[in-house]
C-alpha cells in the first residue's frame, strides 16, 4: 500500500526507527506500506524485549510452571499418582528456539516491507542524521523506540543479583530463590519459580504488593499466593547479600533475619533506554526518570524527532505500544491523523491464579464518580470440587450508580487474562450493568459469574 505523498529526496531515509521491539517494527513496517522510505536499527534482539525477554518467554515459563499443579489436581479425577520430573535444559532449548523463531518472523517483517535494517547500535548526531557502524546517514524523521530496561538500586551486595532479563537464561534451576519486587514481575516470577519446585522467597518493601491494582485483587492474590507455599515478606527491605564459598548467598534484611538462597532476582523497575543514543546532540526533553515527553503525536520537543512505547514511560503494554505504532505511521505517512486512546486498557497479571482487569479500580471509581456500586463474586471453580484444591477465585464489577455504566471489572481465577479480553471490549463499547444482565451465560463457566450478579455487595 503506497499512499505517501511528497517524498523528500534530500534525505536517504523518511523514517528511521531506533529500536526493534513490537512498537518500533510496527511502525517501520505500516510507514513502509505507506510509501516511506524507512530503516531500523537495533543492537540487542529482534523484536525487543516482549519476545526475547518478556511477556513470551515469561508466559511460557507460566505454563511450565503451572503443570505442576496440573499433575497434583488430576489424581481427584481419577488419573493416578505420579512422580514427573522437571527437567530445565529441556524447557529452556525449547524456549530458545521458539524465541529464535519469533526472531526471523520479526526480521521477515520488516524484510517484507522493504525496511532497511541496520544490526547495530544507532545514535542520534542531530535532528536528521543517525550513526550506525561507523556510517552516518540522514533522514526526515527519526523515531525512538528503544523499550526499557530493568533496574537494580545499589547497596553492599548489588553486583550478585540478577533480574528478570537473567532469568530467562539461568543455566540451573535454582532450588532457593529470592525475589525483590511488589510489581508484576515479581508477583509472576513468584509464581514461576515456586511451581518449578523451587523453595521461593517474595520481599516487598510495603504493606501490600501490586500497589495500582484494585484492593480486593491485591488481597486475594496474596492469600493465593501464600496457600502455594511462597514465602511473603511485606515490609521488607534487603540490607545486604553476600556470596559464600558454596556459590549461595547470604542475604541480610534491614528488619534483623536473614536468608541463604540460590538467586536473588530484583524486579523492582524498568527506566527508559534512553543512555547512549546520542540524545545529548538533540533538543528532546525528558522527565525526572528518563523517560521522552511527547506530545498526542508522539512528536518530541525536537520537531523531527519521535518517540512510542516503555521509552516514554506511559502505559508499558505491548498492545500499547504497537496501537501507537499505528497511530504514529497513519498520522505521519497515511495523513489520516490518529490519537491514541488510554482509556479501559485491560491487562492481565500471570500469576497463579491470573489477574484480569479493565477500567477503574474502586478507589478510582469513588474518587471520580461518588456514588457506585460494587458487585463481587468470590468462589471455588468446578473444577476444584473434585480436585481438593482449595483455590479461589474472586470477580468485580463496578458500575456508576448514576448512569448505570460498568466503568471496572476485575477477576483472580483461572485464564483471567482469556475472559477479561472478551468483558473489554463490552467496556469499551459503554455497556451497563443492565446489558450484563440481559447477557445469557456460558453454563458451566466461571465467566457466567459476570452475567449473573445481581445484588451489590458494597454501595
Amino acid at each position: 500500500m503506497s499512499v505517501m505523498k511528497n517524498v523528500d529526496n534530500q534525505y536517504d531515509y523518511d523514517l528511521f526507527v531506533i529500536g526493534v521491539g513490537s512498537g518500533g517494527v510496527r511502525a517501520a513496517r505500516m510507514s513502509a506500506n505507506y510509501g516511506a522510505r524507512v530503516a531500523t536499527a537495533e543492537d540487542k534482539f529482534m523484536g525487543g524485549t516482549c519476545v526475547n525477554v518478556g511477556c513470551v518467554p515469561k508466559k511460557l515459563m507460566v505454563y511450565a510452571s503451572h503443570f505442576s499443579e496440573d499433575y497434583e489436581n488430576a489424581e481427584g479425577f481419577g488419573w493416578q499418582k505420579s512422580r514427573p520430573k522437571f527437567h530445565w535444559p529441556t524447557f529452556l532449548e525449547n524456549k530458545n528456539t521458539e524465541i529464535k523463531r519469533l526472531n526471523g518472523i520479526y526480521q521477515g517483517l520488516l524484510d517484507n516491507a522493504g525496511v532497511t535494517h541496520f544490526d547495530g547500535r544507532a545514535r542520534i548526531v542531530d535532528a536528521h542524521h543517525i550513526s550506525i557502524n561507523n556510517k552516518v546517514v540522514s533522514t526526515e524523521k527519526i523515531l525512538i523506540a528503544t523499550g526499557g530496561w530493568p533496574t537494580v538500586p545499589v547497596f553492599p551486595g548489588s553486583e550478585h543479583v540478577i533480574t528478570s532479563n537473567e532469568a530467562f537464561f539461568l543455566k540451573d534451576l535454582p532450588k532457593r530463590t529470592l525475589i525483590v519486587g511488589g510489581g508484576y514481575i515479581a508477583v509472576e516470577f513468584a509464581g514461576i519459580f515456586a511451581g518449578l519446585g523451587a523453595e521461593t522467597h517474595l520481599s516487598y518493601r510495603g504493606p501490600l504488593f501490586l500497589r495500582n491494582f484494585d484492593q480486593d485483587i491485591r488481597e486475594i492474590v496474596a492469600e493465593e499466593l501464600a496457600k502455594k507455599h511462597i514465602d511473603l515478606r511485606f515490609n521488607s527491605n534487603v540490607a545486604s547479600i553476600e556470596k559464600n564459598e558454596d556459590g549461595c548467598f547470604h542475604v541480610k534484611f534491614k528488619e534483623g533475619d536473614e536468608l541463604e538462597v540460590d538467586v536473588v532476582m530484583y524486579a523492582t523497575g524498568r527506566a527508559p533506554a534512553v543512555d547512549d543514543i546520542g540524545l545529548e546532540n538533540v533538543n528532546v526533553k525528558l522527565r525526572k526518570n528518563g523517560a521522552i515527553i511527547v506530545d498526542d503525536a508522539f512528536r518530541t520537543s525536537e520537531p523531527s524527532i519521535f518517540a512510542l512505547g516503555d521509552v516514554t514511560d506511559k502505559i508499558q503494554l505491548t498492545p500499547v505500544a504497537i496501537k501507537e505504532a499505528m497511530a504514529f505511521a497513519q498520522t505521519q505517512f497515511l495523513d489520516q491523523p490518529h490519537r491514541m486512546d488510554y482509556d479501559d486498557i485491560a491487562t492481565a497479571v500471570f500469576c497463579q491464579p491470573n489477574i484480569g482487569t479493565v477500567g477503574l479500580t474502586e478507589a478510582e471509581a469513588r474518587d471520580q464518580y461518588g456514588d457506585i456500586d460494587i458487585y463481587r463474586s468470590k468462589f471455588r471453580a468446578m473444577k476444584h470440587t473434585l480436585s481438593g484444591s482449595d483455590e479461589l477465585s474472586m470477580m468485580e464489577i463496578i458500575v456508576d450508580r448514576a448512569s448505570d455504566k460498568v466503568i471496572g471489572v476485575h477477576m483472580v481465577g483461572a485464564e483471567a487474562g482469556e475472559i477479561i479480553q472478551g468483558i473489554a471490549i463490552a467496556i469499551k463499547a459503554g455497556a451497563t450493568k443492565a446489558v450484563f444482565d440481559a447477557t445469557v451465560g456460558i453454563h458451566p463457566t466461571s465467566a457466567e459469574e459476570f452475567v449473573t450478579m445481581r445484588d451489590p455487595v458494597s454501595v
